[in-house]
């Protein structure tokens, strides 16, 4: 059975099943790249709508549409370079561009904000993004990312690392990751940035172990992923509170010397100092990969809303 989406707006909306299919298809989509691309979405266009931000995700989204024979139009900085600057509402902008393209990415400072546009959309909308609420197709990358290294998702233990409080993919990710077997959360986060009650909850909800920690070298030490994310100065409301979580948790060669062999790196990227470049050399160290595997994931979400 295939199984289509529409809006992707939050992890929650995944099913093993979806997962699985998806996974497949990005697998698909890396022969399709490197067979020179297709031209299945010849006449669809991709409007990429960013309030906020971004390398990879906006990049890799037009590029996973330009891939499967599709054109982009949109603005890097919709803040700034949209009506919004004039005060038109985020629901009107979403009015007006439904009618000039048959897929809206989005990503917004305010939590909720896809949901928003979601609501009066007459195309598919994707959450590229909201504030520090949800991040899902990285999550979705990060877990394609993870099967590939690991073989598996079932059964490992991971260490997230970092702004867990604001950090929307751990967010994404620790509720897709509700969806497998005998999964194992470590959450290790400087105490004014710890990882948000309300996920903890649907972890609970949904029978996931998981544990907090301020031990970094304790965790490391049995992971089979290390998640690393960044302390997001921008989320921050003043320098002081900053200050008090950045530099707490750094990956170095020293904590390489207590990881699994057979453990992984990731980061959503970009990072700010907490993974030391020297550890980029490493073979565990994936977040690269991780970051081109967006292309083949994000090419596979695209045909599955325009389905």
């Amino acid at each position: 059975m295939s199984h289509s989406l529409y809006h992707v707006l939050g992890a929650k909306q995944f099913d093993r099943p979806t997962l699985d299919e998806l996974f497949a298809a990005s697998g698909e989509m890396e022969r399709v790249v490197a067979e020179g691309g297709s031209n299945r979405f010849a006449n669809k266009i991709l409007t990429t709508l960013f309030f906020e931000a971004s390398t990879r995700t906006r990049l890799s989204f037009e590029a996973a549409m330009h891939r499967l024979g599709g054109r982009v139009i949109g603005t890097e900085n919709a803040a700034q370079f949209s009506s919004a600057i004039k005060g038109e509402t985020l629901e009107d902008t979403i009015r007006i561009v439904s009618g000039y393209s048959d897929l809206i990415v989005m990503r917004h400072t305010e939590i909720g904000a896809a949901k928003q546009a979601a609501s009066v959309a007459t195309v598919p909308v994707i959450n590229a993004g909201d504030g520090a609420g949800e991040h899902p197709t990285q999550a979705l990358l990060d877990l394609y990312s993870i099967r590939k290294e690991l073989g598996r998702i079932d059964g490992i233990r991971i260490a997230m690392i970092g702004d867990l409080a604001n950090g929307r993919t751990v967010h994404s990710l620790s509720y897709m990751l509700a969806n497998y077997k005998n999964v194992h959360i470590d959450f290790v986060a400087p105490d004014n940035v710890r990882i948000p009650i309300d996920v903890k909850r649907y972890l609970v909800e949904k029978g996931v172990s998981y544990e907090e920690s301020t031990d970094l070298t304790a965790v490391a030490a049995t992971a089979d992923v290390v998640y690393q994310t960044r302390i997001q100065k921008e989320r921050f409301l003043s320098l002081e509170e900053y200050e008090k979580a950045s530099g707490k948790y750094t990956i170095d060669e020293a904590l390489l010397g207590v990881l699994r062999p057979d453990s992984i790196i990731l980061h959503p990227l970009p990072r700010a100092g907490e993974i030391e470049p020297s550890v980029d050399r490493d073979p565990r160290a994936a977040y690269f990969r991780q970051a081109q595997n967006g292309l083949y994931l994000r090419m596979a979400l695209i045909e599955k809303c325009l389905q």
